[in-house]
């Protein structure tokens, strides 16, 4: 059996051996049990023996466990001196006892107080952890208004009558109220600092020690009146308090922490001050002692001092968490949405002042990250934020969004935005023969280019992508733009409608969280959908109404003449599969091959359901652009069986937080990301995606 096993089993016997004594002794002085023959050995030498048994387990507690050995040998020695105390007036003769004052026994009893008192302090601090001054205020303003409240009783009831004739029996009869008083003041105070949900041992401290004080009060109101309650239930108040405090002193210590500012702590000064108040008002019916009413004056004031420090730690909570919801934990710059915030306010202006909005992205940061470790990361990061607000001090401000993006609005003119822009991209840089951090960036000049929040964010956010991912020197872009110029040159409108489907199928595509890597080849398959109208003759590509059968299946074999024309440049056979598939249908009914669900793409799922909008917003020689809800509600409608229910509930998103309000705007062409406001697109382009219109349906 364990070393451990065996100290829990003798604990138990001990406390079960302790308990029965203190059952027999209730039993006997409070309902008379077994008789006045066991009056000497349950009175005296039980209650002696119970009293030292407490002592004992707070000293043997003290020489066994190291942790907060010293507060409790104190509080064990000082319940020590209160048992010899008792031993002492029970050995002396009655005339011996009441020759002078303050006897022998006096003194030992009342160098108990003391001693508790230290223990106490020990204990408290040890035990709890970072605390308030509101929390320690609670503390005052209980002990004060129990001490208001016990000046006023023993006022009142006779006790200061009590005192005796000579100074020094004065100052003896006076010091066991007062130091009671004090003590259960103090047990308050600290039960108080623990957010009034004290641990088991602060709880069994707590209750040891009012016992104790409640005991003496309770003796000194029956003696004022001239009672005696000797050899009642109230004898067994001490040995039980004793006994509390030892088995206080075996419970495991456990931190204990004050709770927040709530209404459960607020109650407290409130209750308290309540007190006060009554007691003043029972002062003006019936007078009660000069301490009494200084005591309950001092609880009010303290308890003005308490809410005015409420009021002001709450202003600086507020405020804080005002800062803390506007700023990047990490780098402490300003965050998302202190940026949004900022952008409202600049655009807010009728005549906004220029400035141009920048967004960077860091290139090279997650192997950096996956190398060192992310506790380097976020020292680059701190380090790098620090660099872009100096780049920037008195021009602008700085944010960063999240990971490892960040964003400048800065002031600047026309002919040095560029080597502006250049040098903040720079100070985003780090070098070293071990690895190369470096950072791309996409810039919108506002108002001339956006007006609005999230057009300026749409359009510096598509210009980064572009400049990330080297879209104007990697293979797959070159073939992109080479392809895109030659349909601009055949059929212009379908190269602007291609860049307004692209725009939204990368706003589709970051809603449902796909990867970064994945999206340049969405975009040029967005981009080039209607490539493969290339091989359409102009008989049928501009032909305003009334395609014949025969010109409807050359139109709907022009995915396979896409797929060809892609799958001339190894780089683009990624974008070729998705542009084969985005004209198919999600219930299987599409062309040309009849996919259906998961077997068509993810990405020309996209492009179709982006495809579709873009074509029911802008002009057709056959019909008006409907407005982007009415747009949405049709393919809604097509949800499940056209279109792929999770891709239109992403456009839905997108839609409904205005990624593409600029469509209404109309703010003007990007290079990068087109939205036209009216698209116009001729003849073929009347194989709409939207299967219900039947303005689409051949005649």
């Amino acid at each position: 059996m364990s070393r451990a096993h065996t100290s829990r089993r003798a604990l138990r016997a001990f406390a079960a051996c302790a308990a029965l004594g203190l059952a027999v002794h209730v039993a006997h002085v409070g309902f008379g049990m077994g008789g006045p023959g066991l009056d000497t050995l349950i009175d005296t030498w039980l209650y002696t023996a119970l009293m030292l048994t407490g002592s004992g387990a707070c000293l043997i507690r003290a020489l066994r466990v190291e942790e907060e050995n010293k507060a409790w040998l104190t509080l064990g020695l000082g319940l020590l001196l209160w048992s010899l105390g008792d031993i002492w007036f029970e050995l002396q003769p009655a005339d011996v006892v009441d020759a002078s004052s303050p006897s022998v026994s006096d003194v030992l009893y009342l160098s108990f107080y003391p001693a508790c008192y230290a223990a106490l302090l020990m204990l408290v601090r040890g035990r709890l952890g970072e605390f308030r001054m509101t929390a320690w205020l609670d503390g005052l303003i209980a002990a004060l208004a129990v001490g208001a409240v016990g000046a006023a009783a023993f006022g009142s009831s006779g006790v200061l009558a009590l005192v005796g004739d000579n100074t020094a029996e004065q100052v003896t009869n006076l010091a066991y109220p007062i130091g009671d008083l004090l003590l259960l003041s103090l047990v308050i105070a600290f039960v108080s600092l623990s957010g009034w949900r004290p641990a088991a041992g602060w709880a069994l401290l707590g209750a040891g020690l009012a016992l104790s004080s409640t005991g003496d009060a309770i003796f000194l109101w029956h003696s004022a009146q001239g009672q005696d309650v000797s050899g009642t239930l109230l004898d067994s108040c001490w040995p039980a308090s004793s006994l509390l405090l030892g088995f206080a002193a075996w419970q495991r210590p456990r931190p204990s922490r004050t709770l927040g500012e709530g209404g459960r702590v607020l109650a407290v000064p409130v209750l308290f001050a309540l007190v006060a108040v009554l007691l003043l008002y029972y002062s003006q019916l019936h007078p009660i002692t000069n301490v009494g009413s200084a005591l309950a004056t001092v609880t009010l004031v303290i308890v003005i001092v308490r809410m005015a420090m409420t009021l002001s730690e709450n202003a600086r909570l507020l405020a804080s968490t005002r800062d803390q919801a506007l700023t990047d934990a990490l780098t402490g710059l300003g965050n998302r949405r202190l940026l949004l915030r900022d952008l409202d306010e600049l655009l807010d202006d009728k005549n906004p002042p220029p400035r141009v909005l920048a967004l960077y992205d860091l290139d090279g940061f997650k192997h950096y990250n996956d190398t060192f470790g992310h506790p380097a990361g976020d020292a680059l990061l701190v380090k790098l934020g620090q660099r872009l607000a100096a780049a920037v001090v008195g021009r602008g401000s700085v944010y960063r969004l999240g990971g490892d993006e960040f964003c400048a609005v800065v002031q600047v003119d026309d002919w040095e935005a560029d080597a502006l822009l250049a040098s903040l991209a720079a100070a985003l840089g780090e070098r070293t023969p071990d690895f190369d951090v470096t950072s791309s960036f996409g810039a919108v000049r506002m108002p001339r280019e956006a007006r609005t929040v999230s057009r300026a964010m749409e359009l510096a956010d598509a210009r980064l992508y572009s400049r990330k991912h080297g879209r104007t020197t990697s293979a797959r872009r070159q073939v992109a733009d080479v392809l895109q110029h030659a349909l601009q040159e055949r059929a212009p409108d379908l190269a602007v409608h291609g860049d307004g489907v692209a725009a939204l199928a990368l706003a589709v595509a970051r809603n449902l969280e796909l990867p970064e890597e994945d999206l340049d080849e969405l975009v040029c398959a967005a981009e080039l959908h209607d490539i493969g109208k290339l091989a359409l003759p102009d008989s049928i590509l501009r032909k305003p109404v009334g395609l014949t059968e025969a010109e409807w299946e050359a139109v709907r074999n022009q995915p396979n003449f896409a797929q060809r024309i892609l799958n001339a440049a190894p780089a683009m056979r990624t974008v070729g599969e998705i542009v084969h598939a985005s004209h198919e249908n999600f219930d299987g009914s599409g062309y040309p091959d009849g996919l259906a669900g998961d077997r068509i793409p993810l990405g020309a799922r996209i492009v179709a359901v982006c495809d579709a909008f873009d074509s029911l917003t802008g002009d057709r020689p056959y019909r008006q652009a409907v407005d982007a809800g009415t747009a949405l509600a049709e393919i809604l409608s097509c949800a499940g069986t056209q279109f792929d229910p999770h891709i239109v509930e992403a456009l839905a998103a997108v839609v409904s937080r205005g990624v593409m309000a600029s469509k209404a705007a109309g703010n003007g062409a990007d290079p990068t990301l087109r939205q036209p406001d009216r698209v116009q697109v001729t003849g073929a382009d009347r194989e709409s995606n939207i299967r219900p219109s039947q303005a689409d349906t051949p005649s």
